[in-house]
């Protein structure tokens, strides 16, 4: 597209990317996630890039059940990670080796699921453009599901040691209903200066991001990368983190935000250091870090060496996605 290659997305019919030809098994996104949904996606998916071999020259695959077929394809394939520790998958990715190139999205996803140096490292990045600086304020936010392991019971915590509001954006996914009952409303009927704000739009979780002090991030498991950490940084708002998952190489001490060891430590890091933050050095960093134009650069680069065409301008990527 805008880098001068032409991509086909394989995904759901309700995917938008301009500049991109989509084609669709299903019309829209299936929630939850179905095994068998995802196998039917990459095989017609697989079966159609055969079919029209001479159009592509790598595939991208978002989907474990696309490396089954990978032997088939006739084509390089990258295989993006997006999950945590997985015993079944590790054994499954082992079979297919040398079939395709991994990629993880930070090298603490890395340590954890291969423990080895053949696989790429590739960070997150975002359209910084559509994440505007904003002025900051004296609540603070927490942005994400609301599940036991994002923490959102000790973000609360923390911000009532800090004697700081905080706003809420997100909810509990089907399987966490009684977490959020016990240690989120609870918590919300017996403080008024907890908001809990629901799912949120982008434009919507700009304005929170935005208007917060900080955003508190206390991980309870060894989260891949965290979209929300750098989505918080390109809009100027640090992110305080428990140190866990990718959150140390993600964040900048004192740049981009601050990592602690509890909620006590928040609060601390909250009252001593967020008054004094520079927020226009955070977006810069941020931007520097986490663009989409520098993922797409580290991508282009790994596409590049599997490729075996040599003019840029008649690469033509797939990616496969559920």
């Amino acid at each position: 597209m805008a880098a001068g290659h032409e991509v086909t997305l394989f995904a759901t019919g309700d995917s938008k990317l301009p500049g991109c030809r989509i084609e669709a098994l299903e019309p829209t996104a299936i929630w939850p996630p179905e095994p068998y949904a995802e196998l039917s996606h990459a095989a017609w998916a697989i079966a159609r890039i055969i079919l029209r071999a001479e159009e592509f020259d790598v595939i991208h695959a978002h989907v474990p059940s696309a490396l089954a077929l990978a032997e088939f394809a006739g084509l390089p394939m990258v295989y993006t990670l997006h999950h945590e520790h997985d015993d079944a998958l590790l054994r499954y990715y082992e079979h297919r080796r040398g079939l395709f190139t991994p990629v993880a999205i930070s090298r603490r996803q890395r340590q954890f699921l291969f423990g080895r140096e053949d696989c790429e490292v590739v960070h997150h990045g975002l359209e910084v453009s559509r994440y505007p600086v904003g002025p900051g304020g004296e609540g603070v936010a927490f942005l994400g599901r609301l599940a036991p392991e994002k923490g959102p019971h000790l973000a609360i915590d923390a911000a009532r040691m800090a004697g700081r509001r905080i706003r809420l954006g997100g909810k509990p996914h089907w399987n966490d209903h009684l977490y959020y009952e016990q240690e989120i409303e609870q918590r919300e009927a017996h403080d008024p200066d907890v908001e809990l704000l629901g799912e949120l739009g982008h434009e919507a979780k700009c304005e929170l991001l935005g208007s917060s002090a900080a955003t508190l991030c206390p991980i309870q498991w060894e989260e891949p990368f965290g979209l929300v950490l750098i989505e918080s940084m390109l809009c100027g708002t640090p992110v305080v983190a428990f140190a866990r998952g990718a959150a140390p190489e993600v964040i900048d001490p004192g740049v981009t935000g601050f990592l602690a060891r509890d909620a006590s430590e928040m609060a601390r890091l909250l009252r001593d250091e967020i008054p004094r933050f520079d927020r226009r050095a955070c977006r810069a960093r941020a931007t520097q870090r986490f663009s989409r134009e520098r993922m797409v650069r580290d991508y282009l680069a790994i596409y590049e060496r599997l490729a075996h065409r040599v003019s840029r301008s008649e690469d033509h990527v797939v990616f496969s996605q559920p």
